[in-house]
């Protein structure tokens, strides 16, 4: 039998420990406009805005999630290496949920030209419903199985994830879509 030791330990210093937030949130602000760049080039402005907005909402939902229950589970919520990991894992799922989303509203567009812009978008978002739940089921099945096998090295990792898909699924819908149908300008 072999005695189970230190599987990891990590020790940043301040110095680098700034420069490593600094350059995550440089990340995080670049991949967000580049993402605006290819919504807005694929669709149109409000569609790049209404998936910034989602997408910026997961983050902000991981990271108050992470910061009110830091202290409260029983199992590390370091904002380390594996968390950056996890936000731009996130990041990258709800832009592909939200693109889905609206590759469909744009079918339904060209389809019914001479339909209500509101009912052409709530019928590709219908549409696409049963498809955005199962993935997203089997995604936190996933999860849920690293989180609770994955060992206490990768719980955190998986605590964001689990957290990301849920919020990544629905601002896909609830708030990406209904930004594309509230903000002025052209849509069709």
């Amino acid at each position: 039998n072999k005695k189970r030791g230190l599987l990891q330990s990590t020790m940043v210093g301040p110095t680098i420990a700034d420069d490593f937030q600094r350059s995550a949130t440089y990340a995080t602000i670049f991949g967000l406009a580049i993402i605006f760049l290819y919504i807005l080039f694929r669709f149109r402005w409000q569609y790049g805005t209404g998936a910034v907005f989602a997408v910026v909402h997961d983050v902000f939902i991981v990271l108050s999630l992470f910061s009110i229950f830091k202290n409260i589970l029983p199992f590390s919520l370091e904002i380390d290496q594996a968390f950056i990991a996890a936000l731009l894992t996130i990041i990258g799922y709800s832009i592909n949920d939200t693109v889905v989303i609206f590759d469909r509203i744009r079918e339904y567009l060209l389809d019914n030209k001479t339909k209500d812009f509101k009912e052409v978008i709530n019928a590709a978002v219908n549409k696409t419903l049963s498809r955005t739940i199962m993935t997203s089921v089997t995604t936190l099945l996933v999860v849920v199985i690293l989180f609770i096998l994955g060992g206490e090295v990768i719980r955190g990792f998986a605590f964001a994830l689990l957290i990301g898909v849920i919020s990544g699924t629905y601002s896909s819908i609830f708030i990406a879509t209904p930004a594309v149908v509230d903000l002025p300008g052209k849509k069709r």
